[in-house]
């Protein structure tokens, strides 16, 4: 299953841009860090005109934070966490249908309340990060996902599990709206995005494995999320230490260019107002509504219509969802910083049309081992699509926009990550779950449509 902050921004010289890249791929992290503050770009006072944002936004990171690094790394660990809890219910959902007795469309509703609880993190972020700061919004986040966990790890009554699932999606949607809006103005946004995505996509990864192994141990499925508590209070108390100042940080090298401008900054309903009515923020929340509700509905259901369509066995085809998510894992560590390199607009429409081909083979090939690659390379060229589009939108909108902004797009990714799996559960309670497949193509071409209607932004020198 797969909401976004005012961060401390800083962008790097074109120079520096690509002295990351020419580093090398294993200096990536450690290249985050080496931040030039190059000219500050003169934007329109109309935030409207997306004509005239800068590819751009002013730096606000000073290169004697040595601490960046290791919030970056915060950021990746907590995109573990995430991708960890987000890929564990299509290996889980199987169980979950035979210790409650129930089908495929109230097991579903799981995916919606924790939709729910995304859409009501997207207002609610920037408040919380003002009154408690960027480490008490972070530690906020992971308790009440911690909360969620808890609650599961009883195994109550389905209707207690359906609403744990609110409280885990509104902490998730806190810690992702402020991580990507944090790595998008770190040095090369691209490859720090990279970098929490592939966190996520490797998170992913091992939660199948793990969810799996206890499952079809014998153990009650529901034992699965005392690995994931664990996860999320390490990242609180983690993301609290090391986040901590960090306001004091963004004020101190901000302070230059603070002084440098006399227009009153508008106030945080006008900032609701202007993120909404942005034809980026709108155009994105349909690009990323697409995306999840294709990537969560492959992922929760693909194992279903493997067992039902092709015949699979269950303990064996429950791998076939941690290679979707390796493969996405792979191809946000390795295909980023190619995007980058070609152009990430281009890049996206590329690796979605390949999404497109693979999609096809896996829904009439009948081959189960066929079926389980063709998942696994849908998911490389899944994987670097959401960073990719994030770097893009981040850029094109203006910095006082982008933590709500990308919030709502996140917001509305989770609700494709709701909408469109409960779709195919309550249309393959009646038609099957080759569903599935259809629905992804259609998902695939929403995403190419409104991916060519973004603004343009200004071309950007090498």
């Amino acid at each position: 299953m797969s909401s976004i902050r005012l961060a401390a921004a800083t962008i790097s010289s074109p120079s520096s841009n690509a002295d990351i890249y020419n580093n090398g791929g294993n200096h990536a992290l450690r290249d985050l860090s080496r931040v030039q503050s190059g000219p500050t770009t003169n934007m329109s006072s109309n935030p409207m005109d997306t004509n005239s944002i800068p590819a751009d936004t002013p730096p606000v990171h000073t290169p004697k934070n040595n601490r960046t690094k290791w919030r970056v790394l915060s950021n990746c660990l907590m995109g573990f966490g995430n991708g960890f809890n987000d890929s564990a219910p299509g290996a889980l959902i199987p169980y979950m249908e035979k210790h409650y007795s129930i089908g495929y469309a109230i097991v579903s509703l799981i995916f919606v309340t924790n939709a729910v609880g995304f859409l009501s993190a997207a207002p609610l972020t920037h408040l919380l990060e003002t009154r408690l700061g960027r480490q008490g919004a972070y530690m906020v986040a992971e308790a009440l996902m911690a909360a969620g966990y808890i609650i599961i790890i009883c195994t109550p009554p389905y209707e207690c599990v359906v609403v744990s699932f609110f409280l885990i999606g509104l902490g998730e949607a806190f810690d992702l709206a402020l991580n990507n809006v944090y790595c998008a103005n770190v040095g090369n946004g691209t490859t720090a995005l990279g970098l929490l995505h592939g966190g996520y996509g490797v998170g992913g990864t091992v939660g199948p494995l793990v969810a799996t192994a206890i499952a079809s141990s014998g153990a009650i499925w529901s034992r699965f999320y005392a690995v994931a508590v664990s996860i999320a209070v390490l990242n609180g108390v983690y993301a609290g230490y090391i986040f901590w100042g960090y306001h004091q940080d963004e004020n101190s090298s901000g302070s230059a260019s603070a002084s440098a401008t006399t227009t009153p900054a508008p106030n945080k309903k006008q900032l609701l107002g202007r993120a909404v009515k942005s034809p980026v923020t709108l155009l994105g929340a349909i690009f990323i509504f697409a995306y999840q509700g294709a990537e969560v509905s492959i992922s929760g259901w693909i194992i279903s219509f493997l067992v039902s369509v092709r015949g699979g066995n269950l303990g064996a085809v429950g791998n076939v969802t941690a290679g979707f998510w390796g493969g996405i894992a792979v191809g946000r560590f390795l295909l980023s910083p190619v995007a980058y390199r070609i152009g990430e607009k281009l890049s996206v429409a590329v690796f979605t049309l390949g999404c497109l081909a693979f999609q096809f083979l896996v829904w009439f090939v009948p081959s189960v081992v066929g079926d389980a690659v063709a998942v696994a390379i849908i998911g490389i060229l899944l994987g670097p699509v959401y960073p990719c589009a994030t770097a893009v939108f981040s850029r094109l909108l203006p910095r006082n926009l982008q933590l709500t902004s990308l919030g709502f797009i996140s917001s509305a990714g989770s609700s494709g990550g709701a909408v469109w799996p409960l779709a195919t559960g309550l249309i393959a309670q009646k038609k099957g779950t080759w569903v599935l497949h259809p629905i992804c193509v259609g998902l695939y071409g929403v995403m190419v449509g409104s991916w060519f209607l973004l603004p343009k932004e200004r071309k950007r020198d090498e």
